[in-house]
């Protein structure tokens, strides 16, 4: 990926490439994570897919210039806040919020800037929720805070942000009226449809057994306390024998305190 640089600057270039690309693994590895979590605890998938992507060079060089700036790495390092880019698809409104709550409480993100463009929609009708991230990139000298764009919409967002790309570019940002008008209607039936889908989903759950599901959440919660501790816990082979031998004598124990008390009360 080349861009047209007013000197050479080519080294620098790869490492900002190595570092974008670095934290793209980073953001994807930690959203399927919570991705299989929520999954395996919930038995439900939030996250239809995941896609990332660095920006072309085309468009960089655009933006650049649009911003009346030197093309230089430090200008678009500093400046450019979607080189990296990665985009969460989701099933319904409220994962997007649930999604974005977890990943902004994760220790070694920074969330640096929100724009919800889901309670307050572009004129042109475009709906997403955005956040730009900073990451942590460990290197062998030095460790780097590495900008991410992170884009949450549900599945007609995305329909809808698509075709809305292609009619951009398409016309150069100039499209006709009557061809916005109605994508901007469009926009509407999507907010609409992704309200009735939330709320059809919702009505599914309140059939649930709540009582039954609380019950099930609880007891999960409880092992995977005790197995989140046991990872993080070393024991050696000496103490693994003695609590093995400890757990023998007290289970002993219990057998005779039990025969006494049936054959007691005799």
């Amino acid at each position: 990926m080349d861009l047209p640089m007013f000197y050479d600057q080519r080294e620098e270039w790869a490492q900002a490439l190595l570092l974008y690309d670095a934290a793209l693994k980073e953001i994807n590895t930690k959203v399927e994570i919570l991705n299989n979590e929520f999954k395996l605890a919930h038995q439900y998938n939030p996250i239809e897919h995941i896609t990332s992507r660095i920006k072309s060079p085309q468009s960089i060089a655009k933006k650049i210039r649009h911003n009346n700036l030197e093309m230089t790495v430090d200008n678009i390092v500093k400046y450019i806040n979607d080189v990296a880019g990665i985009r969460i698809i989701c099933s319904f409104t409220s994962d997007i919020y649930r999604i974005a709550d977890l990943i902004g409480k994760q220790g070694d993100i920074k969330v640096l800037k929100i724009k919800d463009y889901i309670t307050s929609p572009k004129e042109n009708g475009y709906t997403s929720y955005h956040m730009i991230v900073s990451i942590p990139i460990f290197l062998s000298k030095q460790t780097v805070e590495t900008k991410v764009e992170i884009q949450i919409r549900t599945i007609a967002m995305d329909f809808w942000a698509s075709l809305e790309h292609k009619i951009y570019y398409k016309f150069e940002g100039n499209a006709p009226e009557h061809i916005k008008k109605e994508l901007k209607e469009c926009s509407e039936i999507v907010a609409y449809l992704d309200q009735k889908m939330l709320s059809l989903n919702n009505e599914v759950h309140l059939c649930d057994d709540d009582g039954e599901q609380e019950y099930k959440d609880k007891i999960i919660d409880n092992y995977k306390s005790v197995v989140a501790e046991a990872f993080g816990t070393v024991i050696d082979e000496e103490e693994a024998h003695k609590d093995k031998q400890k757990t023998v004598s007290n289970n002993k124990t219990s057998k005779k305190g039990i025969k006494r008390i049936i054959f007691g009360s005799l």
